[in-house]
């Protein structure tokens, strides 16, 4: 039997998160009141396992806010995060005839600094070293009239594998790492040049050489693109200042299975870690030492976390199915939503606003009053009940029998003491 969380869940504040899975669906979930309960509230897709969603950028701008979505089948969709509606369309296939599954998409980025009125820029990066930017203009007056152009491409290993990328606040930056000799490297994205790589580890006191395999990365902050932490398929993170020296500045290690995932708090020094195994726990980077772990354990491999820009809230969601959130102070599970599918994404509407429906009626007494309504109870659909199974009927049934002879058998000898007492009287 999988391990399931049975801890009693207070509820989250007014959010808005986006969930993206194993079958190409995307799932908004939305937490509505003080301390409401999420619940999907849609659902945009048609599930496909060639859709599978292996990267997501948001940006959840006030004024059209646009979310890029990578697939599969190497093929990038730009959404309307709103209402699900695909503003763009574009195939990552290369003119060598590379097939989607051997090139796979690895990272994507959508630009917030460099969008202009009704166009993008997009940065994608793929399994084998391939890294490009294109600049897309959307004309929202007709359907299939977005101009897509390629502004750079460049290569980004000879051999080896990309597994994992991060943009910095400034999006100048952008590190990337992987695997079979892929160390991770600083790349400068204005000129498309390597500015800083990592020194592979030494060999160990046997002799024997073990290159790095990395599986996600972050800043530390996003003001300050020379300090980066990095998680291994080794159970091991690794913090690295550019300023300061190509190999690790900072090493520890976390529990016993691969680090799937790792952000950034906004403090600048704190990061949250999740494991193949289903930990989730937050280090101080300032001195590596183990804040606490998130109490309520995931039953599943964790493949994305995200931290709210204004809540202390954070996201985690995995391979168990279920979208997790939990309160940074306090490290406690808020609140927890099984969708069915495994999930591979999650990110934060920092722009939703819980609002309030005022309904103005009057009485019998002809005076206007104001009831306020709120959207949880305009929204909420009856509960269909589960029907007992056979043999909880059967025993209740027995049980009401058993009852009803009891009763008569009681009033027989009442009755019956009764015509006692009248004989001797």
């Amino acid at each position: 039997m999988p391990r399931t969380t049975t801890l009693e869940c207070p509820g989250c504040p007014p959010l808005r998160a986006l969930t993206f899975d194993s079958l190409g669906l995307i799932k908004v979930i939305e937490s509505r009141g003080e301390r409401g309960t999420p619940q999907v509230v849609e659902r945009w897709g048609d599930p496909v396992s060639s859709k599978c969603v292996l990267a997501a950028s948001f940006d959840d701008r006030k004024k059209d806010p646009l979310l890029a979505v990578a697939r599969k089948n190497r093929v990038v969709e730009v959404v309307n995060p709103l209402n699900g509606e695909i503003h763009v369309m574009l195939s990552n296939v290369g003119e060598d005839g590379v097939q989607p599954e051997d090139d796979a998409i690895s990272g994507l980025h959508l630009f917030r600094r460099k969008r202009s009125s009704g166009s993008c820029t997009l940065l994608t990066c793929t399994s084998k070293g391939n890294a490009s930017m294109r600049s897309i203009g959307i004309d929202k007056s007709t359907d299939d009239s977005a101009n897509i152009s390629v502004t750079k491409t460049w290569k980004l290993c000879g051999s080896g594998n990309v597994l994992c990328s991060k943009v910095d606040g400034s999006e100048n930056y952008a590190v990337f790492g992987g695997r079979k000799g892929v160390e991770v490297n600083l790349w400068d994205l204005e000129n498309s040049t390597k500015i800083w790589t990592a020194k592979p580890p030494p060999k160990n006191s046997l002799g024997i050489f073990t290159p790095t395999w990395f599986t996600c990365t972050t800043f530390l902050s996003n003001d300050d693109h020379h300090k980066f932490v990095a998680g291994t398929n080794s159970h091991q993170v690794h913090l690295y200042d550019i300023s300061a020296q190509r190999r690790p500045v900072l090493s520890f290690d976390f529990r016993e299975t691969a680090i799937k995932a790792v952000t950034e708090d906004q403090d600048g020094h704190t990061i949250y870690i999740g494991n193949g195994s289903g930990d989730l726990a937050s280090f101080d980077m300032r001195t590596g030492k183990l804040l606490g772990c998130f109490i309520g354990k995931c039953s599943g491999s964790i493949r994305s976390i995200a931290r709210h820009p204004e809540l202390p809230v954070i996201a985690s969601c995995g391979l168990d199915s279920y979208l997790r959130l939990w309160d940074t102070k306090t490290r406690q599970l808020l609140s927890a939503v099984f969708l069915k599918q495994h999930l591979t994404n999650v990110v934060f509407d920092s722009n939703f606003v819980y609002k309030e429906v005022a309904a103005t009626a009057r009485n019998a007494n002809g005076i206007q009053t104001t009831e306020v309504q709120t959207e949880d109870e305009m929204g909420t659909l009856p509960v269909k009940r589960k029907k007992a199974s056979k043999g909880k009927r059967e025993k209740k049934k027995k049980s009401e029998e058993r009852k009803e002879t009891i009763v008569v058998e009681s009033k027989k000898k009442s009755q019956k003491h009764k015509r006692e007492i009248c004989d001797d009287s």
